[in-house]
């Protein structure tokens, strides 16, 4: 594996001693059996955040839903190591704990439609093949698809820190569009689990100026655009040399927009990077902007 292949940035000691560990805590406080992988992690947390909404409402079916199902129970739901999902926009929900719309996985929940499931699957068979497998298999293993929009359509994209694993997203006919998606939200996934694991704390007053947003963000939203756009840029880069005709324009306006973006912000990085107190870390973040600046 090189030093700078995609497997290697998001290969870190500690990540998934968390993610075991934060999914054994969780099973604790439900009273049921769940496994070890990465979507018993994401899983973990809807059962979790199901059950709190279950009692507040004082649904005893529901909360008792809630506190037995395992990842053995959603099979139905499942793609391997992926739940595939298609809320509809009646399903989606909105509370305290997101500022933005978000899905739980409870008991109606019913698997994608066919095309869009293959569509899915498609995606993270591309990211796969471009050394970006492991960062959606650990890092998005619940995959919400929203609305399906033209390439020349705003698509929205998020991830919620308290549903780690999960990504929101729309999608277009391409396969490499969602992909490149799924990269990005899952990397937001992957540093919020490495800070988790390493104890680091950002302070909230130190502030960058994000391009990406035309505002001054605190470091860590700074260091979340940085790092998540550099494995876009990469998986991008990858992925345009086979892709089709018809999304080769689409890819090539995101690759250059984004290294100059990256490039803008290479001082202010040089500044931010030493908030992150864990030197492993550290090092990930920096060696990922670099390579994506490396060939732009």
């Amino acid at each position: 594996m090189s030093a700078l292949s995609p497997e290697a940035l998001v290969a870190l000691d500690g990540i998934a001693d968390h993610q075991r560990q934060r999914t054994s805590r969780i099973a604790s406080v439900l009273g049921n059996r769940l496994g070890s992988s990465a979507l018993d992690y994401a899983v973990a947390h809807h059962l979790l955040e199901g059950a709190e909404h279950a009692a507040r409402a004082r649904d005893a079916d529901r909360l008792a839903w809630y506190r037995r199902t395992t990842v053995r129970d959603l099979t139905h739901l499942s793609a391997g190591p992926h739940i595939v999902l298609s809320p509809r926009p009646a399903d989606l929900l909105r509370s305290e704990i997101s500022e933005t719309a978000y899905y739980l996985v409870g008991p109606d929940s019913t698997p994608a439609p066919r095309e869009a499931h293959g569509l899915a699957r498609a995606a993270l068979a591309s990211a796969s093949e471009h050394g970006f497998g492991t960062l959606l298999t650990q890092h998005a293993p619940v995959i919400c698809l929203l609305d399906r929009r033209r390439l020349d359509e705003t698509l929205h994209s998020w991830a919620l820190t308290r549903l780690p694993g999960t990504v929101f997203t729309d999608y277009t006919a391409h396969p490499e569009v969602l992909a490149r998606d799924l990269i990005h939200e899952a990397a937001h996934n992957w540093l919020n689990d490495a800070l988790a694991a390493h104890n680091v704390r950002l302070p909230a007053e130190v502030a960058f100026f994000s391009p990406w947003r035309a505002t001054t963000r605190p470091v860590y939203g700074f260091l979340h655009a940085c790092w998540a756009f550099s494995l876009t840029v990469l998986y991008t880069r990858q992925v345009r040399r086979d892709a089709s005709e018809a999304v080769v324009p689409f890819l090539d306006a995101y690759l250059r927009q984004q290294e100059n973006l990256l490039a803008s912000v290479a001082d202010s990085l040089a500044q931010a990077l030493p908030y992150l107190s864990a030197a492993m870390l550290r090092d990930h973040v920096d060696r990922a902007v670099n390579r994506a600046l490396q060939q732009a």
